[in-house]
């Protein structure tokens, strides 16, 4: 079972972090915060699933700065960015870097909150596919060479006996490799296969 989404709140602001704290934990969410990017970067490779609420202007580091190099690092986790009226133009920078949504200070409570569930349902949804293709990729993994060469003529869309003809060996040996393949991937079906091996990016 999953365990719950925390929001993890970074602004170099006491009282913003202790309000949207508040705000959190009324709504039943989890939630820890940060005083500055920094903060957040030196637990990255511990960072509980669900969202990071950035502010965009921060000393040292800017929330920016911050997106791109949690996107550098590959973090898993959607972002939203809060900004004051001037930052705005930096904040669709923001969004052009990949963060999933940003609010204008000062924002309803409400507002926030709606952004924060939109953004930890679509990391969910990657984060869903990111475990996917890892599964996906292992299993292939345990694949003989002759296997991957046929499924990835298969996936090409060849027949068995085409693919029997570019391999060099009967068609009768492809349907052998392609029940092994079947079973070894958990497809029920070969176009369950091909969407397989496109997650995988094999094709």
């Amino acid at each position: 079972m999953a365990s719950e989404p925390f929001v993890h709140v970074v602004d170099d602001d006491d009282a913003i972090r202790d309000s949207i704290g508040f705000l959190l934990s009324s709504s039943g969410l989890q939630w820890r915060s940060y005083s500055s990017a920094r903060a957040l970067l030196n637990r990255v490779g511990e960072l509980e699933d669900g969202c990071i609420v950035t502010d965009v202007r921060m000393p040292e580091m800017t929330g920016l700065e911050l997106v791109r190099e949690l996107k550098h690092l590959g973090a898993p986790h959607p972002i939203v960015v809060l900004t004051g009226h001037a930052d705005v133009a930096l904040a669709v920078e923001a969004m052009k870097a990949g963060v999933d949504d940003f609010l204008e200070k000062p924002f309803q409570p409400e507002a926030l909150l709606a952004s924060i569930t939109g953004a930890i349902a679509a990391g969910e949804g990657r984060a869903g596919r990111v475990r996917e293709r890892a599964s996906i990729q292992e299993r292939i993994a345990q694949l003989t060479g002759r296997e991957r060469d046929v499924l990835a003529a298969l996936v090409r869309g060849l027949s068995n006996k085409e693919a029997a003809l570019e391999l060099g060996i009967s068609p009768r040996t492809v349907e052998i490799y392609r029940a092994n393949l079947m079973t070894k991937m958990n497809a029920a079906t070969l176009s369950e296969l091909v969407r397989q091996a496109l997650l995988a990016d094999m094709i």
